[in-house]
């Protein structure tokens, strides 16, 4: 076998593959890209491998954990180092900054193509003047700059020093998700939930910058309005216990489900008839791209990327962050007009289809990794 009919060997460094988008995005990756011109492998270097790890590795992909010291852990550079050399990688593919830093310094002098994806923002963004003596330095020997926004490439120019014109966009895609009639039913009727309830719900982590403690004060204000309305929450984390005990303190907690973390919740997400994303800071979300996929219509906050996903008045309706009577009063004008949560959901599938599958995002890596 020739050095150029070699498949390229991509090494990809994380933090590790828990349940996020970024992990999601990797999965999708690996998967899409599994063929004769690709080999994959994981490298997780926060001690643990995680729930899509696992199922990765059942899926015959390696996945390696290393365990990061506190601090600056320079022996983390040798272990990651070796890991390229044995594996014979061709590219390393860096996802977050803190796996960008290991990876460039292992990669240095080791002969391969280093891409970097910055994946989303901690809210609120901020300077870090050390970046400006590292950044630029680290930009010039990277190969490629991936923002999975246009909001993200302006962060990464901004508050990183990076080099706006390094910088490409590549937006998250997923694989369309597939409506199981028979089962949404059998779930809505497991739930209490008529068939003639209105659902409106959201699938994510249960965090502050998601900010669902104003959902559910938005919730509240459309409850009173609309009675046969319900609240479907898929997700776990730190603030599940709050929400749980705002939802008892509005008086709403019998029309607001906690799943807690579902490995499969499509039926859960298909069972909705309109998503939400309340979000104060958001790169591309994951779950709102499957919301589409499924043709669903959205309510969202204007945070990050998501008005580069949500098309204001077409897919769906956009509110400023943090108004939970402006988010409340936009879910009330799409439950009260059908043929408008109609349009949005066609237009959001067709949307969808054109900017956001997996093929189309593994298609953009591809000639990354190539170029």
């Amino acid at each position: 076998m020739t050095e150029s009919s070699r498949p390229k060997r991509i090494l990809h460094i994380t933090f590790n593959m828990g349940i996020g988008g970024t992990e999601q995005v990797i999965r999708q990756l690996v998967s899409t890209l599994a063929s004769s011109d690709y080999e994959n492998r994981i490298l997780c270097i926060d001690g643990k491998v995680g729930e899509i790890g696992q199922q990765l590795r059942r899926d015959g992909i390696n996945v390696i954990a290393l365990q990061r010291k506190p601090g600056f852990d320079w022996g983390l550079i040798h272990d990651i180092r070796e890991q390229i050399r044995s594996y014979g990688a061709t590219v390393v593919h860096c996802h977050q900054y803190t796996p960008w830093v290991y990876g460039w310094l292992a990669s240095l002098g080791a002969g391969v193509k280093v891409v970097f994806t910055e994946h989303g923002r901690f809210y609120p963004d901020r300077y870090r003047y050390k970046a400006i003596l590292i950044n630029p330095l680290m930009a010039l020997l990277t190969s490629k700059i991936i923002a999975i926004s246009s909001a993200t490439k302006q962060a990464l120019a901004r508050y990183e020093f990076v080099p706006a014109p390094k910088i490409q966009v590549i937006y998250n895609g997923i694989k369309s998700l597939s409506r199981d009639r028979v089962g949404v039913a059998e779930l809505r009727q497991s739930l209490g939930i008529e068939e003639t309830d209105f659902v409106m719900g959201t699938v994510a982590r249960l965090d502050p910058v998601k900010n669902q403690e104003m959902m559910l004060e938005a919730f509240a204000k459309v409850l009173s309005g609309n009675p046969d309305c319900w609240l479907l929450i898929v997700g776990d984390g730190p603030e599940r216990k709050a929400l749980e005990q705002q939802a008892h303190r509005l008086n709403i907690a019998d029309r607001v489900v906690f799943t807690g973390f579902l490995e499969a919740p499509a039926n859960h997400l298909a069972a909705m008839d309109l998503f939400l994303l309340s979000s104060d800071t958001e790169g591309t979300s994951m779950t709102l791209l499957e919301a589409m996929s499924l043709g669903l219509p959205t309510v969202a906050t204007k945070a990050g990327g998501n008005p580069e996903i949500v098309v204001d008045g077409e897919t769906g309706l956009l509110t400023a962050v943090g108004q939970p009577q402006e988010f409340a009063a936009a879910i009330a004008t799409t439950i009260a007009d059908e043929a408008l949560r109609k349009k949005f959901g066609v237009s959001a599938r067709q949307y969808f289809e054109r900017r956001f599958s997996a093929a189309s995002m593994a298609n953009a890596y591809s000639d990354v990794y190539q170029a």
